[in-house]
């Protein structure tokens, strides 16, 4: 494909949730820049010779990086019908229609894969079905913004367990003011009204569910911002945004970033 009919293709995608360099001066309009945080991350430089798994692979750039980083196989893995997703029953139709149109059945990750000419295979699998017996093990496993999305991010963890022989690296959000009122107390915020946020917990919580589905954390959580990408909606300029969580916590996504951790852990008893 020429580089003017990619522009194209990437243009007409209603939208983007990763910013992935796709050819020289052509960049998908991302939700988020995820780019810039790649070097804080305590992924291997190198992962030669080794099986990785993206796990909610969405546009695929993390995909992509373990492929860049040489790993020998790369599987990803996304629900792609957003009817799927661990919806809350308080849900309308309208709400999975339109969130549903931020994945498009994934058709990012299908353009951004035969522009890069990736060799990444892709499962529709979700989190809670990964089995050794049908996708085997893996010797680094990458779980990104995804604990948010879900009723129970622990037992998602446990079933990473099942197939990771060597290291998983999550990275998610956290709640600061939760962190900032109780840092070594585990507690975490509920939404799980009319969308697919589930728990937003403080720093604890997040390292906490990490270890109660059987991983041992390997030295001390990432903490960052996830830059907002060119797709992601700007900051509203009325102030009364401000009185709100909800608001508030927009404005920081668009202008400072979303507050992440990345928490690099090993199973334990295998």
């Amino acid at each position: 494909m020429d580089v003017g009919s990619l522009a194209d293709r990437v243009a007409a995608q209603e939208q983007w949730y990763h910013t992935i360099e796709l050819a020289p001066g052509v960049v998908t309009p991302g939700w988020f820049d995820t780019r810039p945080i790649v070097s804080r991350l305590p992924m291997p430089q190198s992962l030669a010779g080794r099986r990785c798994l993206d796990v909610g692979t969405f546009d695929g750039f993390w995909a992509f990086e373990m492929e860049r980083r040489g790993a020998a196989e790369v599987v990803a893995i996304d629900v792609l019908d957003p009817a799927k997703w661990d919806w809350p029953v308080s849900a309308s139709a309208e709400a999975v229609a339109e969130v549903g149109r931020r994945k498009q059945r994934g058709e990012g990750f299908d353009i951004a894969a035969h522009a890069l000419d990736s060799k990444v295979q892709r499962h529709e699998l979700s989190v809670y079905d990964l089995d050794p017996a049908t996708i085997g093990e893996f010797d680094f496993v990458y779980v990104g913004s995804l604990l948010l999305h879900l009723r129970d991010p622990v037992h998602a963890l446990e079933q990473v367990r099942a197939v990771c022989r060597g290291r998983m690296l999550s990275v998610d959000a956290y709640d600061i003011g939760l962190t900032l009122a109780m840092p070594r107390r585990p507690v975490a915020r509920l939404d799980g009204l009319g969308r697919p946020w589930w728990w937003k917990p403080n720093l604890a919580a997040l390292v906490r569910m990490v270890d109660s589905a059987g991983f041992r954390v390997v030295g001390k959580p990432v903490r960052f911002y996830m830059p907002a990408g060119a797709g992601h909606p700007p900051a509203g300029r009325d102030p009364k945004v401000l009185r709100h969580r909800a608001g508030r916590e927009h404005v920081l996504r668009a202008v400072k970033g979303d507050p992440h951790a990345a928490i690099l852990a090993e199973p334990v008893g295998r």
